[in-house]
């Protein structure tokens, strides 16, 4: 075994100015120290440095009192030790974003609580986004992500936030698929329950809308149910219902920021192509996938035509799509919130449940239960001052308008 070199670890603190690092860095360039690791921050114009350097042979008395007599100077506390060689590589490493409206220091308690219960350590944090919610990333060695995401999942239910884990590493980066519902997932509303607002019988379709969603009534059995109900509606009333549809806040941003990244984005919906094609194709989403109403004479016959799109059909659709990008599943990510987007949750790389149904929230690998969709963003690693660096350079693009 080749000996380890020396090195000596340094953690700086003091009041921020411009140019601190380099003055730091100036005053040991002499001594030959090699940089074998070097982390910043700066919380409110108050500075913390760790650095761990290399020291050549007889060199330690020589760097500790350059380093000491600079930070004295520069008005800066250092405590210094000495040791061997670099840090212990890192093992079983997982991404764990927490996001809360407010983020409280008992949620952050709690999930330090659970890492290091299950034999893990933070290495790194910092800080996503404060608006419109707050969110914080933690780099997590020694955990296993398959024990560690159930375990924290439940704590953050019972205590009241957010939590997502992943795996570090390239499954994280690169190219991906993001797939999503439609009806109160990338917009507000649900359409089959604006349509019946025109047939003047919203209160039995929601009903059983929200006992499908539920789980409680098989998904087509229940369409067709709510579909009857529409029959004679004149056909431009798809048009009317498509015009009111909300978008959920962030749901602008979310798509918009994915292609600026890059990143294939489709919809699929139990509910009508003739609303989702017009609202993908405002939007720039590549595919979209969705029931079709059947029409004769200008009007609604009450019947669907072709299949029902049921969660078998929105996990087949994933999968298709996937392979028409040359992805594999483990590169796609699936938002939903009901009872028939189980399937594709449970296919995709990363299943995130959104302001769901309780028999979602529990089945998939993240819950947001924050109205934001655009939050998706932080758990793929965006800050959100790179999400707004990002909307300022489109400003004149056609798909950059804001939430």
């Amino acid at each position: 075994m080749p000996e380890l070199a020396s090195s000596l670890a340094a953690t700086i603190t003091g009041t921020d100015s411009p140019g601190l690092l380099n003055r730091l860095m100036e005053s040991i360039a002499s001594a030959d120290a090699e940089i074998l690791d070097l982390e910043q921050t700066v919380v409110r114009g108050q500075l913390s440095i760790g650095v761990l350097l290399g020291v050549p042979p007889r060199g330690h008395d020589l760097l500790q009192d350059r380093l000491a007599g600079a930070c004295a100077r520069l008005g800066l506390a250092v405590s210094m030790s000495e040791g061997v060689g670099d840090n212990p590589p890192r093992i079983n490493r997982a991404i764990v974003t927490i996001l809360g409206q407010p983020l409280l220091a008992d949620h952050l308690a709690v999930t330090t609580q659970v890492i290091a219960e299950l034999g893990g350590n933070v290495d790194r944090s910092r800080r996503l986004s404060r608006t419109p919610l707050t969110s914080l990333e933690l780099w997590v060695s020694a955990a296993d992500v398959t024990v560690l995401r159930p375990a924290l999942a439940r704590a953050a239910a019972l205590s009241g936030f957010d939590v997502s884990v992943s795996p570090a590493g390239l499954s994280r980066l690169g190219r991906r698929l993001i797939v999503m519902d439609v009806d109160s997932t990338l917009i507000r509303d649900e359409v089959i329950e604006m349509l019946a607002a025109h047939a003047g019988c919203e209160a039995a379709v929601r009903e059983v809308t929200e006992r499908a969603m539920r789980g409680e009534l098989d998904f087509a059995a229940s369409l067709h149910q709510r579909v009857q109900l529409l029959a004679g509606l004149p056909v431009g009333v798809l048009d009317e219902v498509r015009a009111a549809v909300r978008l959920t806040p962030g749901a602008r941003t979310l798509v918009a920021t994915l292609r600026d990244l890059g990143l294939a984005i489709g919809v699929v919906s139990g509910g009508f192509i003739e609303v989702v094609a017009p609202l993908a194709a405002e939007l720039g989403i590549t595919y979209a996938h969705a029931n079709s109403l059947e029409v004769r004479d200008g009007r609604l016959t009450g019947r669907v035509a072709g299949p029902v799109v049921d969660r078998a059909a929105k996990a087949t659709k994933l999968r298709e799509w996937a392979k028409a990008e040359g992805l594999p599943l483990s590169r796609t990510i699936a938002i939903g919130d009901g009872a028939n987007d189980l399937d594709m949750l449970a296919d995709a790389g990363l299943g995130i449940a959104f302001n769901a149904k309780p028999a979602v929230r529990a089945s998939a690998d993240t819950a947001l239960n924050l109205p934001y969709l655009d939050a998706v963003l932080f758990l793929l690693g965006l800050s959100r001052e790179e999400v707004e660096d990002a909307a300022a350079a489109r400003a004149d693009h056609p798909f950059g308008a804001a939430d």
